[in-house]
Order: C-alpha cells, then sequence, then structure tokens
C-alpha cells in the first residue's frame, strides 16, 4: 500500500507521519510531496482561481500514477479534487473531506477553526454541506492573527493561538471543536475547556485506507 500527500506546508509531513503510526501503518506507507507555491499563489490571488485549482489537480493526477491512494491535505486547494473525474482508477481525496464527515456525527454546535483567510470559504461550503444530513450546526471561524504566526516561523505562538480559540469556543457553547487545517493538529492537545478538538490527519489517512479496500 502507497499513499502520497500533497501538502502545501512542509510541517505537515510530521503531522501526517504521526497520524500513520496511530493507524498502525508502516514507516514506508504514506509519502509525501510538498507545493507550498499553490497556497502562496491562493494567498496572492484571494481565492482559489481557476487556474490555480487545475494546476492542483494536474498535481494529484501526477501523484496518482504512482500510488494507490493520494490524499490533498490543504484545506484552501480542496475543490480543485472536484475537477479529477470521479472514475479515476486511484482514489484522490480530500483530507477536510474525511474530518467533516466525522465530524457532523457528532450532535449540537460544532466550532469549525479556520487559520488562513483563503479557506474559510471552501471550508465553510464543505462543512455546511455535510451536515446537511446530520443533526449538527456549523459555525466557521477565523483564528485572526494566527497564520501570520505560522509564516514568521513562530510555529509555537501559532499553536498556542489555536488552542486559545478552541477553548474560547468551547466556553462559548460549543459541543466540538474542529481543526481544518492540518497544519493545527497539534494545538489539540493543548485545548483544556472541552474535548480535544478533531483533525484532519488522521481522518484523511483513514479515509484513503478505506478507499483503497
Amino acid at each position: 500500500m502507497r499513499i502520497t500527500c500533497l501538502h502545501t506546508a512542509a510541517s505537515n509531513i510530521a503531522v501526517f507521519d504521526t497520524a500513520a503510526k496511530t493507524l498502525g501503518l508502516g514507516p514506508n506507507v504514506v509519502r509525501h510531496e510538498v507545493r507550498a507555491d499553490l497556497l502562496a499563489a491562493a494567498e496572492q490571488a484571494g481565492s482559489l482561481t481557476a487556474e490555480i485549482a487545475a494546476s492542483t489537480a494536474s498535481a494529484l493526477l501526477a501523484l496518482a500514477r504512482h500510488a494507490d491512494a493520494v490524499v490533498l491535505t490543504c484545506s484552501t486547494l480542496g475543490p480543485a479534487v472536484e475537477l479529477i473525474a470521479p472514475g479515476t482508477q486511484v482514489p484522490i481525496l480530500r483530507a477536510d473531506a474525511a474530518l467533516a464527515v466525522t465530524a457532523v456525527q457528532a450532535e449540537g454546535k460544532i466550532v469549525v477553526l479556520c487559520a488562513v483567510k483563503t479557506t474559510l470559504a471552501p471550508t465553510s461550503e464543505l462543512f455546511q454541506a455535510a451536515a446537511l444530513c446530520a443533526n449538527a450546526s456549523i459555525e466557521v471561524q477565523w483564528v485572526n492573527g494566527a497564520w501570520d504566526r505560522f509564516k514568521a516561523g513562530d510555529i509555537n505562538g501559532y499553536l498556542a493561538m489555536v488552542a486559545q480559540a478552541a477553548d474560547q469556543a468551547y466556553e462559548d457553547g460549543a459541543s466540538l471543536v474542529v481543526l481544518a487545517q492540518a497544519s493545527m493538529s497539534s494545538a489539540a492537545s493543548q485545548v483544556t475547556a472541552g474535548p480535544p478538538p478533531l483533525s484532519s490527519a488522521t481522518a484523511g489517512l483513514a479515509a484513503a485506507i478505506q478507499a483503497i479496500g
């Protein structure tokens, strides 16, 4: 089995390797490709443009030639998967889509946290669609300033801001907090006001395993 992840931040490699170990996958099962330029282009444009989506889809299809499943880990680029024909031989999945399906199984108020502003729209659309088939309400929140910390290399500060936002969401009545971006995953262990937030790495890889069959 070979699962290839397409990331837009190199730091997500460790996040997904940790998730792979949690799922009992061997050290050579999950491979990684980093395309930071794709997210940078979307941030510069202010959204995922048709051109960037097409470039992302091409990158995913290229990775699929040498994998049993491909997981796109960037929530901003997620809608690019929709450009790929559903009949492709190799499953190409969005990590955040698997996360959304898992999250809406919980009832009550679900707060979804995002750090990158360009992911607010695609994440909202994804989670609201998942919630249509569930007894859950979705509220997507932007952790203003967190991504600036990340880009400046202050990862600890970034994670602290995410954890603080999660704690605040629980204090404001959330029944479950979801960390929409893989880069946020390590903040889950710092949350104290409620259950550990869900994150996309484990959900995405589990979905890939299931798709491979």
